[in-house]
């Protein structure tokens, strides 16, 4: 089932695909940058005000760079195609990140620790689209991924925070 969640979270990515194709060749990188520079900043911080604060900075810097590199991002029409593809994929990650990142509610049972997405203490409206949405349940595989993927997505929880 759709949830009011799910049409927030897939506006978002279509909305970064158009800003990537808006920004031409330049938002290819803008794209492949920004989730490297995410995982980047996630594996070397252990907080997550400073895995902002290291983001913040590369990105600046990634930004600059982009604006050196490629002076007339959209000299060709054909340059808006990899712009989109980097605004597809950045904002992929950006709703993959937003659709885990709810609290989770972790009960000891006689076979371990059991762990229910997303927290029944979340507020009933909320709670509910994130349960029911579809792109979360999408999403389920994340939580029994490999490292590297946790690490760009749950980074919380892939250092079992």
């Amino acid at each position: 089932m759709i949830t009011w969640f799910d049409a927030l979270l897939i506006t978002v990515w279509a909305l970064l695909t158009a800003l990537g194709a808006r920004r031409g060749l330049a938002g290819l990188g803008w794209g492949i940058g920004g989730i490297a520079l995410c995982f980047l900043a996630n594996s070397l911080s252990g907080s997550p005000l400073a895995a902002a604060v290291i983001a913040l900075l590369l990105s600046a810097g990634l930004a600059a760079a982009l604006g050196r590199l490629i002076p007339e991002p959209l000299e060709r029409s054909w340059f808006m195609a990899p712009g989109a593809l980097g605004g597809f994929l950045l904002g992929g990650m950006l709703i993959a990140t937003a659709a885990l990142s709810f609290p989770l509610d972790v009960h000891v049972t006689t076979r371990g620790p059991q762990g229910t997405y997303p927290s029944a203490s979340l507020p009933p409206a909320i709670y509910d689209a994130v349960r029911h949405s579809a792109v979360k349940t999408a999403l389920r595989s994340v939580w029994g991924s490999s490292p590297s993927l946790r690490t760009l997505l749950i980074p919380d929880q892939a250092r079992g925070l």
